[in-house]
């Protein structure tokens, strides 16, 4: 798959979601929706981040968004061209909208969400034409294993009364 001329392998793909793996697992161990997000730029990775909303009290802060700030701040730019984004779970509207306006060219996410995704299950915003920027998308990268840590994380809350 090519970004800008570089090429980032299939291959590479799974090394790149275990990290993302490591950045839910973390957000597991906090007591957070357990979803991690790598982006890498060429082959190095320049943003890890994983969700904070509950750590934050801040609705924005998904796994996604605070990457793309980190990677931004890395490039010292908005544009994240030339950047790979990896993502334990398809990404929201607005998470979806941030990939767009910041450039982002290739998104590779694990589980689907078919009740809020927006790369491909509920919307396909990251490919829609009508837009002046999209974004490749590949989904079910690990995706049993992305999904799973979903699972063992909602069966915990529902033990707990939690919703």
């Amino acid at each position: 798959m090519s970004i800008n001329g570089s090429l980032i392998s299939p291959a590479s793909f799974d090394h790149y979601m275990r990290l993302a793996l490591g950045e839910a697992q973390a957000a597991f161990d906090e007591g957070e929706v357990p979803v991690g997000a790598i982006i890498v730029h060429g082959e190095e990775v320049i943003a890890a981040a994983h969700n904070q909303r509950e750590t934050l009290q801040d609705p924005t802060a998904h796994a996604e968004m605070v990457a793309i700030t980190q990677a931004a701040a890395a490039l010292q730019s908005w544009r994240l061209e030339g950047c790979a984004l990896f993502v334990t779970l398809e990404p929201c509207p607005m998470c979806a909208g941030a990939i767009v306006q910041a450039r982002v060219p290739v998104v590779v996410f694990g589980a689907s969400d078919p009740k809020a995704g927006a790369c491909g299950s509920l919307y396909a915003i990251t490919e829609d034409p009508r837009l002046n920027h999209r974004a490749a998308t590949v989904g079910g990268v690990m995706g049993d294993r992305c999904g799973q840590i979903l699972t063992d994380f909602f069966s915990i809350q529902r033990a707990k009364g939690k919703k």
